[in-house]
């Protein structure tokens, strides 16, 4: 009788145990389940998203989150959408976690950064997030997660309709430097032009580049441009580095025309121009002695129009001088003196012997 009960028992509880499997493998078996059961969510956030410009930069937050753990790695799959660039450029999520209600929760974020390349209105797709997470029967669960779509628009600002091209983000900064003094070039000397763009929340290929010009008598080779991206924290940066190597092969005058350059400030939401000087080179010791004869006549042209304008005060003085003092003169008696002048002049003026050396007689005819 005992040994009856005892096999009842235990075919009771291995009953128990068979039926207990499939239901605890039935409470969570895949990623769509806990997200039915509201146990697993995705959400996304667009920043900014409003007053955007062509070339700025998007921020798409993803938020994922669960009561349970993340038992593996996620994947972000990205989609791609016709003149947007989207990147993931962190390869880690941020974690952390919080509490609701009477349970904590664990979340993952992930950041990809969003560039539209022109004017219209766009909708990012749901964004696949392949996932890993530790079910309540104790078993890891995978599958896909899909974030909700995100639609905004791109427009161009009146400041910028007449504008080709631009750099939107919140610093830009460009910068220029010769390898060596431009002062006494000659024929067969070379020197280098190094030009730097800088800008915050931009990608090293979405710099603009300077052209490096083309002179008869002054051969240039530019260099490849060097690209480089950082992100520190969170923070973007890009620097553009163009190297431009200048031979002078003829004497002469040459210029490097000005650049410009616009930049539209995320920040301030205002277009600004950043320009760089334009920059004369002089090849030659005869090009540069005109330049010092130039000079020289310059500087004598000014001596010049200070003795002028000297003589030109001198005269002025003696004028009024006379004007003050000759009315105060008696005026018969400087007639009188004009007079005697002029008869002085007249008799100075007859011939010293007379026409006809014997008046009256025939000898000298």
């Amino acid at each position: 009788m005992i040994a009856v009960r005892l096999w009842l028992s235990a075919m009771t509880a291995l009953s128990l145990i068979v039926l207990a499997g499939p239901v605890a493998q039935a409470a969570a078996t895949s990623i769509a389940d806990l997200q039915a059961a509201g146990r697993l969510e995705i959400s996304a956030r667009l920043s900014p998203d409003e007053d955007i410009v062509p070339g700025q930069k998007l921020t798409l937050n993803l938020k994922i989150a669960t009561d349970r753990w993340f038992s593996g790695g996620t994947r972000i799959v990205l989609p791609e959408v016709p003149g947007l660039v989207i990147l993931q450029t962190e390869q880690f999520a941020s974690n952390a976690s919080e509490r609701r209600g009477e349970q904590n929760w664990v979340i993952q974020r992930w950041t990809l950064d969003i560039y539209p390349q022109r004017a219209g209105d766009f909708t990012i797709p749901t964004i696949a997030s392949q996932v890993q997470v530790n079910a309540a029967a104790g078993d890891d669960v995978s599958g896909t997660l899909a974030s909700p779509p995100v639609s905004f628009s791109v427009a161009v600002p009146p400041a910028l309709a007449e504008v080709q091209q631009w750099v939107a983000a919140p610093d830009f900064s460009v910068s220029q430097q010769f390898d060596r003094s431009l002062d006494g070039l000659q024929v067969g000397d070379a020197f280098e032009r190094t030009i730097v763009f800088q800008a915050s929340d931009v990608m090293a290929m979405m710099l603009p580049s300077a052209p490096p010009g083309e002179f008869n008598g002054l051969a240039s080779y530019p260099s490849p441009p060097v690209l480089e991206n950082t992100n520190n924290r969170g923070q973007a940066s890009a620097s553009r580095t163009e190297r431009v190597s200048y031979v002078a092969e003829a004497e002469g005058r040459y210029q490097l025309p000005a650049l410009d350059f616009y930049w539209w400030d995320t920040t301030a939401g205002e277009l600004q121009l950043i320009s760089l000087p334009p920059q004369e080179i002089v090849v030659g010791t005869g090009i540069a002695t005109t330049a010092s004869t130039d000079s020289a006549l310059q500087a004598v042209s000014k001596r010049q129009l200070l003795l002028g304008a000297g003589s030109l005060i001198l005269l002025l003085g003696l004028l009024w001088l006379g004007w003050r003092y000759l009315p105060r003169l008696p005026l018969a008696r400087l007639t009188g003196t004009l007079q005697r002048l002029r008869e002085k002049v007249r008799e100075l003026r007859k011939p010293a012997l007379p026409r006809h050396l014997n008046p009256g007689g025939n000898a000298g005819e």
